[in-house]
């Protein structure tokens, strides 16, 4: 596999992923009151609007444990209130986070071995199940290009990587090239070293697009993106586990 340092990327410019996280939890928090429970959402096989709210809440949870390098309590098996469960272990992880130093030693899925890491993990965990929740509710995630970017870098620079470090899929046998026309950022997604260097495939579209598309939220049909190459290796790469 490709060590990251050798692959082509060109992310977002960084930002305060503290102070976006606490917006995104607050969203969050006021969707739980918006989106009936019993809402199916298709995309996230038999989940219900609930169990995205549950899930959410106990990776809250699990998180802040991770960044105090501690083993979490487990919650337990509900029934929940909604709504306070997901107040509290928000809560719970934002304190802690915003308690430890960005820099102390915690445990992550990464190798960088910081608090920091969980910064932006949680962004993106929470971006990405804010919209499972308000889309399968019928309502608009507006949220700043620059962030959705930011969950695309971290598919490719982390999440994907990773994947493929634990045995859970192969190294991709070519490398696609993703665009974002809404934001100052590309990448190209890691493949097997002797993968050729050209892109079989080439993915453009709005950062958001990408985002859903690479976190299996969209299909590369989604007519904001714009596909040229080799759609068949772009469809078998997505058929893959590029993230948990």
């Amino acid at each position: 596999m490709t060590d990251a340092s050798e692959v082509p990327t060109a992310g977002p410019a960084p930002f305060d992923h503290l102070s976006l996280l606490h917006e995104l939890q607050n969203r969050f928090l006021a969707s739980v009151d918006e989106v009936d429970p019993a809402t199916r959402v298709p995309w996230c096989g038999r989940w219900r609007a609930r169990d995205v709210v549950e899930h959410t809440a106990r990776i809250h949870h699990w998180a802040a444990g991770q960044a105090r390098r501690r083993q979490e309590t487990p919650l337990g098996r509900g029934p929940f209130v909604l709504r306070e469960l997901y107040a509290t272990q928000a809560a719970e992880l934002r304190d802690t986070l915003a308690a430890l130093d960005p820099d102390a030693p915690a445990w992550t899925l990464d190798d960088s071995g910081v608090v920091r890491f969980w910064h932006r993990r949680q962004v993106h965990e929470t971006l990405v199940h804010l919209w499972d929740l308000r889309t399968a509710g019928d309502l608009a995630t507006e949220v700043d290009p620059a962030a959705w970017a930011d969950t695309v870098d971290e598919v490719v620079t982390v999440m994907q990587p990773r994947q493929v470090r634990l045995g859970r899929m192969e190294p991709l046998p070519v490398r696609l090239r993703l665009v974002a026309t809404d934001a100052p950022a590309r990448w190209t997604v890691h493949a097997d070293d002797r993968a050729p260097l050209e892109p079989a495939a080439e993915v453009r579209g709005p950062a958001r697009a990408l985002a859903l598309l690479v976190w299996g939220r969209t299909t590369p049909d989604d007519e904001a993106l714009d596909v040229t190459g080799d759609r068949a290796a772009l469809d078998a790469a997505l058929a893959e586990r590029l993230t948990p």
